[in-house]
Parts: structure tokens; sequence; C-alpha cells
């Protein structure tokens, strides 16, 4: 996957590509984008192009090849979740002392490290900072730079501090790569020290045809659908679950009309497919999961809502249920939506409270309908 493939943002990856020609690559640059806008793929693809040994060009730029020895080593850690589950799995088997003295990395060549949030915290630590301290400033074994890509922005304090440090005294050989969602959780003095680069959204249309080549078994209502729940990440739209969502959406929809039955005559006092959809939402780390989609699902359709009465229906994402969602807006006003949220927030409260969850999920539809 040469850079040409990188899917938006062509100025930026242009302008970064620019830098590597000239040698003028920042020591420390923030990638910030949403979830799946591919900051991780990108920060693979400079490294690979700082150390790949054939060093091709395209365009007058740099880029890589692809298959020589540093390329196809960096490109293994490319699935990251994988390898974070590998590393994890690793930890697990160790002797009790030596866990707890072990920090989680991501490494397939021994110049380019991987830095993620380390569990059950799931933020950087100070521990993994330091070790990256103690290699930074040596001078690569196989590569001609060493590149360091911390995955998330949740640092601890102490954590980011030590980074602080490194970064005030850069390594001639040795670039670092900060990815987070919002570069604003990074502390200021971080961020004024290093270069911050954005990656835009994409367009609906761009992904649509992306998806329509790349997941050929989904129809053009299914691609329609993803691109607009991607939000404009790439990545989360090619590694988005359509089934599980289409099933969440399907018990959404019976929630929000059975909240809605208190407006049609003869059919507020049948709560029978509500009980059966939300007495499947059990105890467990299964069962949560399932309530967190259909929160989210919730939410979604709410939204659509709120955009059909506000007469902008072109921002609708869940487009292939345009009929079902405008009756539902129709008989729905601005107050009822409104409650609606506040009602979802209450059940999420009540989660973090242990509350059983189909109680809370009869008790939200059930106050929405008096409401109604």
């Amino acid at each position: 996957m040469p850079f040409s493939d990188f899917a938006g943002n062509s100025e930026t990856i242009h302008r970064l590509r620019e830098m590597l020609a000239r040698d003028r690559f920042p020591h420390a640059i923030i990638l910030s984008g949403a979830t799946g806008s591919g900051k991780y793929t990108l920060a693979l693809m400079l490294a690979r192009a700082m150390n790949c040994l054939e060093r091709p060009s395209t365009d007058g730029l740099p880029d890589f090849c692809g298959h020589c020895s540093n390329c196809t080593r960096i490109a293994q850690s490319e699935d990251l979740n994988s390898r974070f589950a590998e590393a994890v799995e690793a930890r697990e088997n160790l002797r009790d002392t030596d866990k707890k003295e072990t920090r989680i990395f991501v490494q397939t060549h021994p110049d380019v490290l991987g830095i993620p949030p380390d569990p059950p915290q799931m933020m950087i630590k100070v521990d993994q900072v330091r070790h990256v301290i103690e290699t930074i400033y040596y001078r690569p074994g196989e590569a001609r730079e060493r590149v360091y890509i911390f995955t998330s922005s949740a640092f601890m304090k102490e954590a980011a501090n030590s980074l602080l440090k490194v970064l005030e005294e850069p390594p001639e050989s040795a670039s670092i790569f900060l990815l987070t969602e919002n570069a604003g959780e990074l502390l200021p003095t971080i961020r004024s020290r290093s270069m911050t680069v954005n990656l835009g959204a994409l367009s609906f249309s761009e992904i649509e045809s992306r998806l329509a080549k790349l997941r050929p078994s989904w129809n053009a209502r299914h691609c329609a659908l993803v691109a607009r729940l991607s939000e404009g990440a790439i990545g989360r739209a090619l590694s988005f679950d359509l089934e599980s969502y289409v099933a969440a959406r399907s018990q959404a929809l019976i929630v929000l009309k059975s909240a809605l039955g208190g407006n049609n005559r003869g059919t507020g006092g049948d709560h029978s497919e509500l009980f059966k959809t939300t007495e499947s939402y059990r105890s467990g780390a299964e069962g949560r999961a399932k309530i967190d989609a259909l929160l989210r699902t919730l939410y979604s359709l709410l939204e659509d809502m709120l955009c059909l009465q506000s007469g902008a229906p072109q921002l609708v994402r869940n487009t292939d249920i345009m009929g079902e969602l405008k009756k539902m807006s129709e008989a729905a006003d601005f107050a009822w939506v409104q409650r609606a949220a506040a009602g979802l927030g209450e059940v999420e409260r009540g989660l973090r409270r242990n509350l059983l969850r189909s109680l809370s999920l009869d008790a939200f539809a059930a106050a929405l309908e008096q409401a109604s």
C-alpha cells in the first residue's frame, strides 16, 4: 500500500513527504484525527519511507517499496489490535513477579516501537516512556531512523512529564509520533515542542466509492449507510460490523416505537415485544457490550429524527430506513426527542450503578410513553 493508496488528505500527505525529501522532518509529530482516520496507518507508512532499503520515489517524492526487509517487518505491526492482544497474552503467561514489571509494547522491527495504552488502566505509563528514553539516544541498528509511535494521548501525568524531557532534548536519529483524537488532551508543553498534523474527514461519496470496491458483498444502500455512520473515517468504515449494527438498530427501533405507542390509540398498552427485547440484555461482559451498542444506536436514531424535524434530511445517517424515521419524527416533537436523550443519559448512569439492564430499558420506554 503506497502513499497513493492512502484515503484522503492528499495535501497533508504531500507536505509530509516533502519534509522527508528535504530531510526536514520534525523530531516529534502529533497526528490528530477521529478514530479510523488512518493515523496509525500513516505513521507506519512514514516509518517505512524513512527506512526503506530501496528508497523509491513517486511524483518526485519519497515512497517505500513494500517488499524489502525493513518494509515487510514494519508492516507486520499494521494489525495493531492483534499485535496488542499478543503482547497482553504474553505478559499474562509470565510469573506474577515478572508480570508486574512488564509493560506492553508492539514491535516487529528492532528500530520501530509502538507504545499502546497499558492495561488495565489503558493509559501510557511512566515505565513505557522510560523504556523509550533508554533506547532513543542510541543510533538505530538496522534502520536509518528510530521510530516511536504512541498510539494514544492517554498519558499518566508522570509519563507525560518524562516524555517532555525527551522533546526538550530531541535525538538526531529518531522520530516520535503521538496519535490522538484531540490534540488538546496532550500537555501544552508537549504540543509546543511538536508539529501537529490534522487528518480531516473524508466525504460520504468518497467513502461510498471505496466501500463499493473493497466490500463487494454490500449493496449501494449498505455502502451509503456505513459511509454516514463512519463519520468520514475510512478505517472505521472498513471495520464496520454491519450485521451487528443492523441487529442493534432493529431492537432500538422496537424500544422507540414502544415509547411512541402512546401516540397511537390502541397500541400503547401492548409491551410484549418491548419486554421480549429488553429481557435479552443480561448481565456480564457480553451483555454490557450489547447494551452499549444499543445505546449508541438509539442516540443515532434520535439524531436522525432531529435532522428530519429540523428540515435537514441530507444529514440523516440511517438513510436506508428513511420511511420509518419520518413516521417516528412526525409522531414525536422536539421536546420528546430531548426527553429521550436525557432518558438515555439516565440509563447510562444506572448502568454505572449496576442497575438491572432490562428494567432500566423498560423504565426508559415507559417514561417516554407517559410523556407522549
